[in-house]
């Protein structure tokens, strides 16, 4: 009995020990951030090399630091260590083995210092891959990096100290919020915080671009890379989000355009401007204002989605706290570094005039409307998102801006910027002939208008949004192939191999674009729905699928009691699937949720929902069928995957553009 007790004990002293580790390793990455934003700023200015350099020690030790107080704070979660207060409110002892592990981020403490480690693997990596960068601009841009670490460091130990013991440790946890507890969700945030926290580095190269006073085509292809890899990760992550909603929250929609899902939405839409607006900065040295200008309000949205879904100030099942004093501290580092930023663009204006001069119709110009169309877009969501805020704090009416705003306001630029990425994608740099490239592109017109013509044709009673969302999506698709053939000219096939995996990137990111609008134009032009009370044995028939509700029975999960149906699904007779639709509700955390039945096709999703008990017998029942569901996914990762080929470009790695600034003669300080 001694040797159980006293090897308990030194379970219990080990991962103390650990976490006592990990709470030290965050303070000293405190003041390691501290030094890392303050040393190198002044060694650049005074153009001191040994103080230059502590730049990158300094990122990478920060990056070691928070990566071992992350990996104690993961070590407490798995071991179920129940003297920390973190660990007690968002973990139990039967929980699966993966959700103790996402449980970590899965709560407001753990999810800052996943940002904050994310936050310092991006700085260490331009510590790691920035080496033939300007000693000086490396310098600052890791300088700034740090000074954001350093805020955030700061919020989480002063408001949010994830390391806070129990003075008297309960038996076991309250177990994480069941609506967390699903695969999708598990990777869901890790790729979500890449995707935000990576547009960090296109902000501090922008702001040590504007101390430095200096903005070229060298700084452009230096930026490209990151915002690339930003906006990769935050498409998987917003994919993955919608994903989960689809299946798991059991509405049946994919998008709600909750204020959270904006947040995230928001910088996707910037990031995606300041991607095409580094190409002109790159190839033509225009647009430097608009597009460093682009690099502070794409983290701007970042911060601000940090904001909402910390500060209490909106309701939302993405909402991480509901602490007012958390929220002040989010809105004034939000505060700090864009009126820090924004401040230093306006001082630093003269130097960021343009050199390259282009006609009305050329590439620029379409990029610059490209550019207009995504800032507008995300401008019409930023109000809708922000609105009832304002008309409540304003005027003290509570409004609710729901999906028949964003549709009626959003969709218009987004549609006009589909119809133009084609014609920007194919025309000449600094002066078209509109002709010329029209003509190429004739062929996807005429197809693209065939598509709007017959699919108008077939359906009947129903709105105009099925058909136009397919001839955009076959204009994106068969423009984007027809940009790929155009680039091999009258030269052999075999040239198609040779291309740049920039151009592939290209064409796979917008032909994902189109593959995604006729998703979602399929989807809702013509979903099928059947909600009714069913009882077992009984059967339905929607949009030509016979549903049948074979039986009911109770499930007991590992920490959860499920209501599990067993449904068959046929047609013209044939079986085709048995769908298992449950209802779980989870006793610790005394919540439901529903776990959708779906049988998955390449053009459409039999989508069913079985709800709650009824009193005059038979559950609660909602069944549809859902076209080109899968679209919408596969067009996101299509999209990604487009990104990826650009960014594995030799081209637009950042020493490919250092040593092109060097052939040219720029000089490095």
């Amino acid at each position: 009995m001694r040797e159980v007790v006293g090897a308990a004990r030194g379970q219990a002293y080990n991962r103390g020990m650990v976490t006592e580790l990990g709470h030290f390793a965050l303070i000293l990455a405190l003041f390691v951030a501290l030094i890392q934003t303050i040393v190198p700023l002044v060694g650049a200015h005074k153009r001191w090399p040994g103080w230059m350099a502590v730049a990158e020690p300094a990122a990478n030790a920060q990056f070691l630091l928070v990566a071992f107080s992350f990996a104690a704070l993961t070590h407490a979660f798995v071991t179920s260590d129940f003297t920390l207060r973190l660990v007690v409110e968002n973990s139990h002892s039967l929980k699966p083995m993966l959700y103790k592990v996402t449980g970590v981020w899965g709560n407001h403490e753990g999810s800052m210092l996943l940002w904050i480690l994310i936050l310092a693997l991006f700085g260490a990596s331009a510590a790691w891959f920035g080496g033939a960068l300007p000693p000086a601009l490396r310098a600052r841009v890791l300088a700034v990096q740090g000074g954001i670490g350093l805020a955030f460091l700061a919020f989480l130990l002063f408001t949010s100290n994830p390391f806070l013991r129990m003075a008297m440790p309960p038996l076991d946890g309250r177990d994480l919020n069941p609506l967390l507890q699903d695969p999708g969700l598990a990777f869901h945030p890790p790729f979500l915080y890449l995707g935000y926290v990576g547009l960090s580095m296109a902000f501090s190269f922008a702001v040590a671009a504007l101390i430095e006073g200096r903005v070229d085509a060298a700084w452009g292809r230096w930026v490209r890379p990151w915002t690339l890899a930003a906006w990769i990760f935050l498409t998987i992550g917003i994919a993955l989000g919608s994903w989960w909603a689809y299946y798991e929250l059991g509405w049946g929609g994919f998008w709600f355009w909750d204020p959270v899902e904006n947040a995230s939405f928001m910088p996707w839409l910037i990031a995606a401007a300041l991607l095409h607006s580094a190409i002109v900065v790159e190839k033509r040295e225009s647009l430097k204002s608009w597009t460093i200008l682009l690099a502070i309000v794409a983290f701007g949205f970042s911060l601000i989605g940090a904001f909402i879904t910390r500060s209490g100030i909106i309701t939302s099942v993405h909402a991480f706290a509901t602490d007012p004093e958390r929220g002040v501290f989010l809105l004034a580092i939000t505060a700090l570094f864009m009126g820090g930023a924004l401040t230093l663009f306006a001082a630093r204006a003269e130097v960021l005039s343009s050199k390259g001069v282009f006609a009305m119709l050329s590439r620029e110009s379409l990029l610059v409307l490209n550019n207009i169309l995504l800032a507008v877009a995300a401008f019409v969501v930023f109000v809708g998102t922000i609105w009832p805020l304002v008309s409540e704090l304003l005027f003290d009416r509570k409004l609710s801006v729901g999906e028949p705003f964003f549709n009626l306001a959003f969709t218009p630029f987004f549609v006009a910027l589909g119809a133009a990425l084609p014609i920007g994608a194919m025309m000449p740099w600094k002066r078209a002939k509109a002709g010329r490239v029209l003509r190429k592109l004739l062929p996807a017109a005429v197809l693209a208008i065939a598509v709007l013509a017959l699919v108008y044709a077939l359906q009947t009673g129903r709105s105009a949004l099925g058909p136009v969302g397919l001839m955009l999506a076959t204009w994106l698709v068969v423009g984007a192939l027809t940009d790929l053939w155009a680039r091999k000219g009258n030269s052999p096939l075999s040239r198609l191999l040779r291309l740049q995996r920039s151009d592939y990137g290209r064409v796979i990111a917008h032909a994902g674009l189109g593959v995604t609008i006729a998703g979602i134009a399929g989807l809702l032009a013509w979903q099928s729905e059947d909600i009714r009370v069913m009882q077992e044995g009984e059967s339905l028939t929607l949009a030509g699928y016979d549903i049948t509700l074979q039986s009911v029975e109770r499930v007991q999960g590992p920490n959860y009691i499920s209501t599990t149906g067993q449904v068959l699904l046929s047609r013209n007779g044939q079986n085709i699937a048995t769908l298992t639709p449950e209802k779980r509700f989870y006793p610790v955390a005394r919540m439901p949720t529903t776990e959708a039945g779906i049988d998955n096709g390449f053009l459409r999703d039999v989508y069913v929902v079985i709800g709650d008990p009824q009193d005059g017998g038979g559950w609660a029942f909602r069944s549809y069928v859902k076209p080109l569901a899968n679209w919408i996914w596969g067009g996101a990762i299509l999209m990604a995957l487009g990104g990826a080929f650009s960014l594995s470009d030799r081209r637009y790695r950042v020493a490919a553009g250092a040593r092109k600034t060097n052939v040219q003669g720029v000089p490095a300080e």
